[in-house]
Protein backbone atom coordinates (compact mmCIF):
# COMPACT_ATOMS: atom_id res chain seq x y z
CA UNK A 1 0.00 0.00 0.00
CA UNK A 2 1.52 3.35 -1.03
CA UNK A 3 2.14 6.14 1.45
CA UNK A 4 -0.27 9.07 1.65
CA UNK A 5 0.01 12.43 3.41
CA UNK A 6 -1.46 12.39 6.90
CA UNK A 7 -3.55 15.47 6.13
CA UNK A 8 -5.58 13.52 3.54
CA UNK A 9 -6.74 11.03 6.16
CA UNK A 10 -6.59 12.76 9.56
CA UNK A 11 -6.68 16.19 11.18
CA UNK A 12 -3.78 17.41 13.30
CA UNK A 13 -5.37 20.17 15.34
CA UNK A 14 -2.23 21.79 16.82
CA UNK A 15 1.46 21.59 15.87
CA UNK A 16 2.31 20.26 19.35
CA UNK A 17 -0.31 17.51 19.30
CA UNK A 18 0.63 13.86 19.69
CA UNK A 19 -2.52 12.58 18.01
CA UNK A 20 -4.58 13.36 14.92
CA UNK A 21 -8.28 12.66 14.34
CA UNK A 22 -9.20 10.13 11.64
CA UNK A 23 -11.37 11.60 8.89
CA UNK A 24 -12.43 8.13 7.76
CA UNK A 25 -11.91 4.53 8.84
CA UNK A 26 -8.16 3.84 8.59
CA UNK A 27 -7.16 0.26 7.74
CA UNK A 28 -4.03 -1.39 9.16
CA UNK A 29 -1.16 -1.37 6.71
CA UNK A 30 -1.86 2.15 5.42
CA UNK A 31 1.22 4.35 5.74
CA UNK A 32 0.81 8.07 6.34
CA UNK A 33 3.51 10.69 6.09
CA UNK A 34 3.83 13.73 8.29
CA UNK A 35 6.85 15.83 7.49
CA UNK A 36 9.85 13.56 7.95
CA UNK A 37 7.76 11.10 9.97
CA UNK A 38 6.35 7.85 8.66
CA UNK A 39 3.13 6.83 10.40
CA UNK A 40 2.20 3.20 9.62
CA UNK A 41 -1.36 2.45 10.75
CA UNK A 42 -0.92 -0.49 13.12
CA UNK A 43 -4.59 -1.35 13.76
CA UNK A 44 -8.00 -0.47 12.40
CA UNK A 45 -8.87 3.07 13.52
CA UNK A 46 -12.54 4.13 13.26
CA UNK A 47 -13.56 7.50 11.89
CA UNK A 48 -13.39 10.19 14.58
CA UNK A 49 -10.86 8.27 16.69
CA UNK A 50 -7.26 9.23 17.37
CA UNK A 51 -4.08 8.06 15.64
CA UNK A 52 -0.70 8.63 17.26
CA UNK A 53 1.82 10.70 15.31
CA UNK A 54 4.61 10.42 17.90
CA UNK A 55 6.12 7.73 20.09
CA UNK A 56 5.05 8.10 23.72
CA UNK A 57 6.39 6.24 26.73
CA UNK A 58 4.16 4.99 29.58
CA UNK A 59 3.20 7.84 31.91
CA UNK A 60 3.93 10.58 29.39
CA UNK A 61 1.31 13.21 28.56
CA UNK A 62 -0.63 12.96 25.31
CA UNK A 63 -1.74 16.23 23.76
CA UNK A 64 -4.69 17.22 21.58
CA UNK A 65 -5.87 20.80 20.92
CA UNK A 66 -2.41 21.73 22.24
CA UNK A 67 -3.54 20.58 25.71
CA UNK A 68 -3.03 17.41 27.75
CA UNK A 69 -5.93 14.95 27.40
CA UNK A 70 -4.40 12.14 29.51
CA UNK A 71 -1.35 9.93 29.93
CA UNK A 72 -0.18 6.86 28.06
CA UNK A 73 -0.61 3.65 30.04
CA UNK A 74 1.63 1.55 27.75
CA UNK A 75 4.18 2.40 25.05
CA UNK A 76 2.48 4.17 22.13
CA UNK A 77 4.06 4.13 18.68
CA UNK A 78 3.35 6.32 15.63
CA UNK A 79 0.33 4.88 13.83
CA UNK A 80 -1.24 3.31 16.92
CA UNK A 81 -4.90 3.71 17.72
CA UNK A 82 -5.04 5.91 20.85
CA UNK A 83 -8.09 5.22 22.98
CA UNK A 84 -9.19 3.62 26.24
CA UNK A 85 -6.78 0.69 25.91
CA UNK A 86 -3.68 2.90 26.09
CA UNK A 87 -4.81 6.36 27.30
CA UNK A 88 -5.99 7.15 30.82
CA UNK A 89 -7.14 10.17 32.79
CA UNK A 90 -4.41 12.44 34.12
CA UNK A 91 -4.48 14.24 37.46
CA UNK A 92 -5.68 17.79 36.81
CA UNK A 93 -3.22 20.40 38.02
CA UNK A 94 -4.17 23.61 36.28
CA UNK A 95 -2.63 27.03 36.72
CA UNK A 96 -5.45 29.53 36.85
CA UNK A 97 -5.19 33.02 35.41
CA UNK A 98 -7.96 35.59 35.42
CA UNK A 99 -8.73 37.97 32.58
CA UNK A 100 -5.46 37.41 30.74
CA UNK A 101 -7.16 36.48 27.45
CA UNK A 102 -10.17 38.79 27.38
CA UNK A 103 -11.57 39.45 23.93
CA UNK A 104 -14.48 41.81 23.51
CA UNK A 105 -15.89 41.35 19.99
CA UNK A 106 -16.31 44.73 18.31
CA UNK A 107 -19.92 45.81 18.03
CA UNK A 108 -21.41 44.63 14.74
CA UNK A 109 -21.48 47.35 12.10
CA UNK A 110 -24.86 46.15 10.81
CA UNK A 111 -27.42 45.66 13.60
CA UNK A 112 -29.67 42.67 12.94
CA UNK A 113 -33.25 42.03 14.00
CA UNK A 114 -35.66 39.14 14.42
CA UNK A 115 -39.46 39.07 14.45
CA UNK A 116 -40.45 38.29 18.01
CA UNK A 117 -42.92 39.06 20.75
CA UNK A 118 -42.39 42.19 22.85
CA UNK A 119 -42.80 41.56 26.54
CA UNK A 120 -43.25 44.05 29.34
CA UNK A 121 -40.02 44.84 31.13
CA UNK A 122 -37.88 44.70 27.98
CA UNK A 123 -37.74 40.95 27.39
CA UNK A 124 -38.42 39.51 23.96
CA UNK A 125 -39.93 36.13 23.15
CA UNK A 126 -39.32 33.92 20.16
CA UNK A 127 -42.51 31.91 20.76
CA UNK A 128 -45.93 32.59 22.30
CA UNK A 129 -47.02 29.71 24.56
CA UNK A 130 -49.50 28.96 27.30
CA UNK A 131 -47.62 27.14 30.06
CA UNK A 132 -49.39 24.87 32.53
CA UNK A 133 -47.10 24.94 35.57
CA UNK A 134 -47.52 22.15 38.11
CA UNK A 135 -46.55 22.71 41.73
CA UNK A 136 -46.34 18.97 42.47
CA UNK A 137 -46.20 15.60 40.72
CA UNK A 138 -49.71 14.91 42.01
CA UNK A 139 -51.09 17.47 39.53
CA UNK A 140 -48.98 16.29 36.58
CA UNK A 141 -51.56 13.99 34.97
CA UNK A 142 -54.26 16.62 35.31
CA UNK A 143 -52.05 19.21 33.62
CA UNK A 144 -51.30 16.83 30.74
CA UNK A 145 -55.02 16.09 30.29
CA UNK A 146 -55.69 19.81 29.95
CA UNK A 147 -52.81 20.40 27.54
CA UNK A 148 -53.79 17.39 25.39
CA UNK A 149 -57.06 19.13 24.53
CA UNK A 150 -55.03 21.72 22.62
CA UNK A 151 -52.85 19.53 20.42
CA UNK A 152 -53.03 19.21 16.66
CA UNK A 153 -55.35 21.00 14.21
CA UNK A 154 -57.41 22.68 16.94
CA UNK A 155 -54.58 25.21 17.34
CA UNK A 156 -54.99 26.35 13.74
CA UNK A 157 -57.78 28.60 15.01
CA UNK A 158 -55.18 30.68 16.86
CA UNK A 159 -52.26 31.23 14.45
CA UNK A 160 -50.37 33.57 16.79
CA UNK A 161 -50.19 31.05 19.64
CA UNK A 162 -47.52 28.36 19.39
CA UNK A 163 -49.16 25.87 21.71
CA UNK A 164 -49.98 24.76 25.23
CA UNK A 165 -47.25 22.96 27.19
CA UNK A 166 -47.70 21.09 30.47
CA UNK A 167 -44.59 21.57 32.62
CA UNK A 168 -44.78 18.46 34.77
CA UNK A 169 -42.14 17.07 37.11
CA UNK A 170 -41.54 14.38 39.75
CA UNK A 171 -41.27 16.46 42.90
CA UNK A 172 -42.93 19.27 44.85
CA UNK A 173 -43.71 17.25 47.98
CA UNK A 174 -41.81 14.94 50.33
CA UNK A 175 -39.11 17.59 50.36
CA UNK A 176 -38.07 20.56 52.44
CA UNK A 177 -38.97 23.70 50.45
CA UNK A 178 -36.12 25.68 52.05
CA UNK A 179 -33.54 23.00 51.16
CA UNK A 180 -31.19 23.35 48.21
CA UNK A 181 -33.36 20.99 46.16
CA UNK A 182 -36.51 22.87 47.11
CA UNK A 183 -35.00 26.21 46.17
CA UNK A 184 -33.80 24.89 42.82
CA UNK A 185 -37.23 23.46 41.95
CA UNK A 186 -39.01 26.68 42.88
CA UNK A 187 -36.46 28.76 40.95
CA UNK A 188 -36.87 26.53 37.90
CA UNK A 189 -40.66 26.65 37.91
CA UNK A 190 -40.69 30.41 38.43
CA UNK A 191 -38.16 30.78 35.62
CA UNK A 192 -40.53 29.05 33.21
CA UNK A 193 -43.54 30.97 34.54
CA UNK A 194 -41.77 34.27 33.81
CA UNK A 195 -40.15 33.14 30.57
CA UNK A 196 -40.41 35.53 27.58
CA UNK A 197 -41.77 32.67 25.43
CA UNK A 198 -44.67 32.09 27.85
CA UNK A 199 -47.39 34.70 27.48
CA UNK A 200 -49.82 33.04 29.89
CA UNK A 201 -49.65 30.48 32.68
CA UNK A 202 -52.14 28.21 34.39
CA UNK A 203 -50.75 26.95 37.71
CA UNK A 204 -52.22 23.60 38.81
CA UNK A 205 -51.73 22.15 42.29
CA UNK A 206 -53.23 19.40 44.40
CA UNK A 207 -53.80 21.44 47.56
CA UNK A 208 -51.78 19.74 50.29
CA UNK A 209 -48.26 19.73 48.83
CA UNK A 210 -45.18 21.32 50.40
CA UNK A 211 -44.52 23.53 47.37
CA UNK A 212 -47.97 25.08 47.16
CA UNK A 213 -49.26 27.04 44.17
CA UNK A 214 -49.39 30.23 46.23
CA UNK A 215 -45.74 29.83 47.25
CA UNK A 216 -44.88 29.31 43.61
CA UNK A 217 -46.74 32.36 42.33
CA UNK A 218 -46.59 34.85 45.21
CA UNK A 219 -44.45 37.88 44.40
CA UNK A 220 -43.77 36.36 41.00
CA UNK A 221 -41.57 38.82 39.09
CA UNK A 222 -43.47 38.09 35.90
CA UNK A 223 -43.83 40.72 33.18
CA UNK A 224 -46.95 42.79 33.72
CA UNK A 225 -48.44 41.34 30.53
CA UNK A 226 -48.19 37.69 31.64
CA UNK A 227 -51.70 36.27 32.03
CA UNK A 228 -52.04 34.12 35.18
CA UNK A 229 -54.71 31.65 36.31
CA UNK A 230 -54.58 28.98 39.03
CA UNK A 231 -56.51 25.82 39.90
CA UNK A 232 -56.37 23.53 42.98
CA UNK A 233 -57.61 19.98 42.36
CA UNK A 234 -58.94 19.46 45.88
CA UNK A 235 -60.85 22.76 45.75
CA UNK A 236 -62.28 22.09 42.27
CA UNK A 237 -63.68 18.71 43.28
CA UNK A 238 -61.21 16.29 41.71
CA UNK A 239 -59.39 15.58 38.47
CA UNK A 240 -62.35 15.64 36.07
CA UNK A 241 -63.69 18.90 37.44
CA UNK A 242 -60.22 20.46 37.30
CA UNK A 243 -59.69 19.34 33.71
CA UNK A 244 -63.00 20.89 32.68
CA UNK A 245 -62.16 24.13 34.46
CA UNK A 246 -58.64 24.07 33.07
CA UNK A 247 -59.77 23.67 29.47
CA UNK A 248 -62.11 26.63 29.88
CA UNK A 249 -59.35 28.73 31.44
CA UNK A 250 -56.76 27.83 28.81
CA UNK A 251 -59.13 28.56 25.94
CA UNK A 252 -59.74 32.04 27.37
CA UNK A 253 -55.98 32.59 27.74
CA UNK A 254 -55.35 31.49 24.16
CA UNK A 255 -57.97 33.89 22.84
CA UNK A 256 -56.18 36.78 24.52
CA UNK A 257 -52.69 35.62 23.50
CA UNK A 258 -53.75 35.31 19.88
CA UNK A 259 -54.14 39.08 19.77
CA UNK A 260 -50.35 39.48 20.09
CA UNK A 261 -48.22 39.83 16.95
CA UNK A 262 -44.57 39.45 16.03
CA UNK A 263 -42.68 42.70 15.52
CA UNK A 264 -39.06 43.50 14.55
CA UNK A 265 -36.82 43.34 17.63
CA UNK A 266 -33.04 44.00 17.85
CA UNK A 267 -30.95 40.83 17.92
CA UNK A 268 -29.32 42.25 21.05
CA UNK A 269 -32.33 40.97 23.00
CA UNK A 270 -31.82 37.34 22.06
CA UNK A 271 -30.62 34.84 24.68
CA UNK A 272 -29.01 31.72 23.17
CA UNK A 273 -28.41 28.55 25.18
CA UNK A 274 -25.34 26.54 24.09
CA UNK A 275 -25.51 22.79 24.72
CA UNK A 276 -24.24 19.48 23.36
CA UNK A 277 -25.07 15.82 23.72
CA UNK A 278 -23.99 12.53 22.20
CA UNK A 279 -20.60 14.09 21.47
CA UNK A 280 -18.02 12.37 19.29
CA UNK A 281 -14.48 12.88 18.06
CA UNK A 282 -15.65 15.56 15.63
CA UNK A 283 -17.60 17.67 18.14
CA UNK A 284 -14.62 19.80 19.16
CA UNK A 285 -13.51 20.17 15.53
CA UNK A 286 -16.69 21.01 13.61
CA UNK A 287 -20.00 21.82 15.27
CA UNK A 288 -18.73 23.17 18.59
CA UNK A 289 -16.23 25.69 17.12
CA UNK A 290 -18.84 26.70 14.53
CA UNK A 291 -21.39 27.32 17.29
CA UNK A 292 -18.70 29.26 19.13
CA UNK A 293 -18.26 31.48 16.07
CA UNK A 294 -22.04 32.02 15.96
CA UNK A 295 -21.92 32.86 19.69
CA UNK A 296 -19.30 35.53 19.00
CA UNK A 297 -21.45 36.98 16.19
CA UNK A 298 -24.42 37.22 18.57
CA UNK A 299 -22.29 38.79 21.31
CA UNK A 300 -21.14 41.35 18.73
CA UNK A 301 -24.83 42.18 18.27
CA UNK A 302 -25.14 42.82 22.01
CA UNK A 303 -26.97 39.52 22.67
CA UNK A 304 -26.46 37.00 25.47
CA UNK A 305 -25.15 33.44 25.08
CA UNK A 306 -24.99 30.84 27.87
CA UNK A 307 -22.58 27.91 28.07
CA UNK A 308 -23.48 25.16 30.56
CA UNK A 309 -22.70 21.56 31.63
CA UNK A 310 -20.14 22.10 34.39
CA UNK A 311 -18.91 18.46 34.50
CA UNK A 312 -18.08 18.85 30.81
CA UNK A 313 -15.88 21.91 31.20
CA UNK A 314 -13.91 20.21 33.99
CA UNK A 315 -10.29 20.09 32.84
CA UNK A 316 -10.78 23.04 30.53
CA UNK A 317 -12.01 25.58 33.10
CA UNK A 318 -8.60 27.29 33.04
CA UNK A 319 -9.36 28.40 29.49
CA UNK A 320 -12.55 30.09 30.69
CA UNK A 321 -11.02 31.82 33.73
CA UNK A 322 -8.53 33.49 31.40
CA UNK A 323 -11.51 35.03 29.61
CA UNK A 324 -13.28 36.25 32.78
CA UNK A 325 -13.97 39.97 32.95
CA UNK A 326 -12.98 39.97 36.65
CA UNK A 327 -11.25 37.58 39.02
CA UNK A 328 -14.52 37.30 40.95
CA UNK A 329 -16.29 35.94 37.84
CA UNK A 330 -13.49 33.44 37.28
CA UNK A 331 -13.54 32.29 40.89
CA UNK A 332 -17.31 31.80 40.77
CA UNK A 333 -16.68 29.21 38.05
CA UNK A 334 -13.95 27.54 40.12
CA UNK A 335 -16.30 27.47 43.12
CA UNK A 336 -18.83 25.53 41.07
CA UNK A 337 -16.14 23.08 39.92
CA UNK A 338 -15.15 22.55 43.58
CA UNK A 339 -18.82 21.97 44.50
CA UNK A 340 -19.06 19.31 41.79
CA UNK A 341 -16.01 17.47 43.12
CA UNK A 342 -17.70 17.19 46.53
CA UNK A 343 -21.06 16.30 44.99
CA UNK A 344 -19.84 13.39 42.87
CA UNK A 345 -17.49 12.10 45.57
CA UNK A 346 -20.41 11.98 48.01
CA UNK A 347 -22.18 9.80 45.46
CA UNK A 348 -19.21 7.45 45.13
CA UNK A 349 -17.95 8.80 41.80
CA UNK A 350 -15.48 11.22 40.28
CA UNK A 351 -15.76 13.79 37.53
CA UNK A 352 -13.65 11.61 35.24
CA UNK A 353 -16.46 8.99 35.13
CA UNK A 354 -17.47 10.97 32.02
CA UNK A 355 -17.37 10.42 28.93
CA UNK A 356 -20.33 8.12 28.29
CA UNK A 357 -20.13 4.82 26.37
CA UNK A 358 -21.56 6.58 23.31
CA UNK A 359 -18.93 9.32 23.54
CA UNK A 360 -16.21 6.68 23.67
CA UNK A 361 -17.64 4.81 20.70
CA UNK A 362 -17.45 8.13 18.83
CA UNK A 363 -13.75 8.56 19.62
CA UNK A 364 -13.59 10.46 22.92
CA UNK A 365 -11.48 8.89 25.66
CA UNK A 366 -11.20 11.15 28.74
CA UNK A 367 -13.19 14.02 30.23
CA UNK A 368 -10.19 16.26 29.56
CA UNK A 369 -10.52 15.60 25.83
CA UNK A 370 -14.30 15.99 25.91
CA UNK A 371 -14.17 19.25 27.87
CA UNK A 372 -11.60 20.85 25.59
CA UNK A 373 -13.98 20.29 22.70
CA UNK A 374 -17.06 21.30 24.68
CA UNK A 375 -15.80 24.76 25.68
CA UNK A 376 -15.39 25.58 21.99
CA UNK A 377 -19.16 26.20 21.94
CA UNK A 378 -18.42 29.40 23.85
CA UNK A 379 -16.35 31.00 21.10
CA UNK A 380 -13.68 33.51 22.10
CA UNK A 381 -15.61 36.37 23.74
CA UNK A 382 -14.86 37.38 27.32
CA UNK A 383 -16.81 35.65 30.10
CA UNK A 384 -19.07 38.25 31.66
CA UNK A 385 -20.92 36.30 34.39
CA UNK A 386 -21.40 32.88 36.06
CA UNK A 387 -24.83 31.75 37.28
CA UNK A 388 -26.21 28.95 39.40
CA UNK A 389 -28.70 26.47 37.99
CA UNK A 390 -31.92 28.06 36.67
CA UNK A 391 -30.87 31.50 37.91
CA UNK A 392 -32.17 34.27 35.66
CA UNK A 393 -29.39 35.46 33.37
CA UNK A 394 -29.29 39.25 33.28
CA UNK A 395 -25.81 39.99 31.88
CA UNK A 396 -25.22 40.47 28.18
CA UNK A 397 -22.35 38.83 26.34
CA UNK A 398 -20.96 35.31 26.86
CA UNK A 399 -21.98 33.79 30.19
CA UNK A 400 -21.92 30.44 32.00
CA UNK A 401 -24.56 28.52 33.96
CA UNK A 402 -23.81 25.67 36.37
CA UNK A 403 -25.77 22.62 35.20
CA UNK A 404 -25.25 18.85 35.02
CA UNK A 405 -24.15 17.38 31.71
CA UNK A 406 -27.37 15.36 31.37
CA UNK A 407 -29.05 17.04 28.41
CA UNK A 408 -32.70 17.46 29.53
CA UNK A 409 -31.67 18.72 32.98
CA UNK A 410 -29.06 21.07 31.54
CA UNK A 411 -31.37 22.57 28.92
CA UNK A 412 -34.18 22.91 31.49
CA UNK A 413 -31.82 25.09 33.54
CA UNK A 414 -30.88 27.20 30.51
CA UNK A 415 -34.52 27.79 29.63
CA UNK A 416 -35.41 28.66 33.24
CA UNK A 417 -32.53 31.15 33.10
CA UNK A 418 -34.12 32.89 30.12
CA UNK A 419 -32.70 31.27 26.96
CA UNK A 420 -35.14 31.99 24.14
CA UNK A 421 -33.39 29.78 21.57
CA UNK A 422 -31.19 26.72 22.23
CA UNK A 423 -28.49 25.47 19.87
CA UNK A 424 -27.59 21.82 20.46
CA UNK A 425 -24.64 20.05 18.83
CA UNK A 426 -24.48 16.27 18.54
CA UNK A 427 -22.22 13.69 16.99
CA UNK A 428 -23.99 10.45 17.85
CA UNK A 429 -27.47 11.75 17.05
CA UNK A 430 -29.30 13.15 20.09
CA UNK A 431 -32.97 13.89 19.38
CA UNK A 432 -33.65 16.43 22.11
CA UNK A 433 -36.43 18.97 21.71
CA UNK A 434 -37.68 21.57 24.18
CA UNK A 435 -40.76 23.62 24.91
CA UNK A 436 -41.43 26.52 25.07
CA UNK A 437 -38.07 27.22 23.41
CA UNK A 438 -37.05 26.13 19.89
CA UNK A 439 -33.94 23.91 19.74
CA UNK A 440 -31.67 23.91 16.69
CA UNK A 441 -29.72 20.66 16.36
CA UNK A 442 -26.33 20.73 14.61
CA UNK A 443 -24.69 17.50 13.41
CA UNK A 444 -20.93 17.21 13.86
CA UNK A 445 -20.38 14.75 10.99
CA UNK A 446 -21.96 14.21 7.60
CA UNK A 447 -22.50 10.47 8.04
CA UNK A 448 -24.81 10.93 11.00
CA UNK A 449 -26.47 13.93 9.38
CA UNK A 450 -27.35 11.90 6.28
CA UNK A 451 -28.59 9.01 8.41
CA UNK A 452 -30.75 11.26 10.63
CA UNK A 453 -31.68 14.12 8.30
CA UNK A 454 -35.21 14.31 9.69
CA UNK A 455 -33.82 15.02 13.17
CA UNK A 456 -31.04 17.52 12.37
CA UNK A 457 -31.34 21.19 11.40
CA UNK A 458 -27.77 21.83 10.24
CA UNK A 459 -24.68 19.87 9.22
CA UNK A 460 -21.22 20.96 10.36
CA UNK A 461 -19.57 17.87 8.88
CA UNK A 462 -18.17 19.64 5.79
CA UNK A 463 -15.69 21.44 8.09
CA UNK A 464 -13.86 18.14 8.65
CA UNK A 465 -13.56 17.41 4.94
CA UNK A 466 -12.44 20.91 4.03
CA UNK A 467 -15.63 21.68 2.11
CA UNK A 468 -16.56 24.48 4.52
CA UNK A 469 -14.81 26.59 7.12
CA UNK A 470 -15.72 27.05 10.78
CA UNK A 471 -16.58 30.65 9.95
CA UNK A 472 -18.91 29.67 7.10
CA UNK A 473 -20.83 27.11 9.14
CA UNK A 474 -20.85 29.45 12.14
CA UNK A 475 -22.42 32.16 10.00
CA UNK A 476 -25.08 29.67 8.84
CA UNK A 477 -25.86 28.85 12.48
CA UNK A 478 -26.11 32.57 13.30
CA UNK A 479 -28.54 33.15 10.41
CA UNK A 480 -30.54 30.06 11.38
CA UNK A 481 -30.86 31.34 14.96
CA UNK A 482 -32.37 34.59 13.66
CA UNK A 483 -34.75 32.70 11.35
CA UNK A 484 -35.88 30.35 14.11
CA UNK A 485 -36.25 33.26 16.53
CA UNK A 486 -38.54 34.82 13.93
CA UNK A 487 -40.83 31.78 13.91
CA UNK A 488 -39.32 29.23 11.52
CA UNK A 489 -40.01 25.80 13.06
CA UNK A 490 -37.09 23.54 13.98
CA UNK A 491 -37.21 19.83 13.19
CA UNK A 492 -37.92 19.05 16.85
CA UNK A 493 -40.90 21.40 16.73
CA UNK A 494 -42.17 19.67 13.60
CA UNK A 495 -42.04 16.43 15.60
CA UNK A 496 -43.78 18.08 18.57
CA UNK A 497 -40.88 17.18 20.86
CA UNK A 498 -40.43 18.86 24.21
CA UNK A 499 -43.37 17.62 26.28
CA UNK A 500 -41.17 15.17 28.21
CA UNK A 501 -37.92 17.13 28.27
CA UNK A 502 -38.80 19.47 31.12
CA UNK A 503 -36.58 17.86 33.79
CA UNK A 504 -35.64 20.09 36.76
CA UNK A 505 -32.46 19.14 38.59
CA UNK A 506 -33.38 17.17 41.73
CA UNK A 507 -31.09 17.54 44.72
CA UNK A 508 -31.41 16.69 48.39
CA UNK A 509 -33.36 14.31 50.57
CA UNK A 510 -36.86 13.10 49.85
CA UNK A 511 -38.75 12.32 53.07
Amino acid sequence: MTASPLAEHALLLHPDDDVAVALRDLPPGLTLTHGALSVPVTAAIPQGHKISVRAKSPGSAIRKYGQTIGRATVPVNPGDHVHTHNLAMDAVRQTYEFGTERIRPPRASVPRTFDGFERAGGAAGTRNYVGIVTSVNCSASTARMIADQFRGPIMDAWPNVDGVVALTHDSGCGMVPASEGGRILRRTLRGYATHPNVGAILAVGLGCEMLAVDALLDDLPAPADTLVERLIIQEQGGVRATVRAGVTAVRALIERLDERRRVPIPASRLVLGLNCGGSDGYSGITANPALGYASDLLVAQGATTILAETPEVFGAEHLLTRRAVTEDVGRRLLDRIAWWHEYVEAGGGTLDNNPSPGNKAGGLTTILEKSLGAVAKGGTAELTAVYEYAERVTASGFTFMDTPGYDPVSVTGLVAGGATVVCFTTGRGSVLGTKPVPTLKVATNTGMYERMREDMDLNAGPIATGDATVEEVGTRIFEAVLEVASGRPTVSEDLDLGRDEFVPWQLGAVT
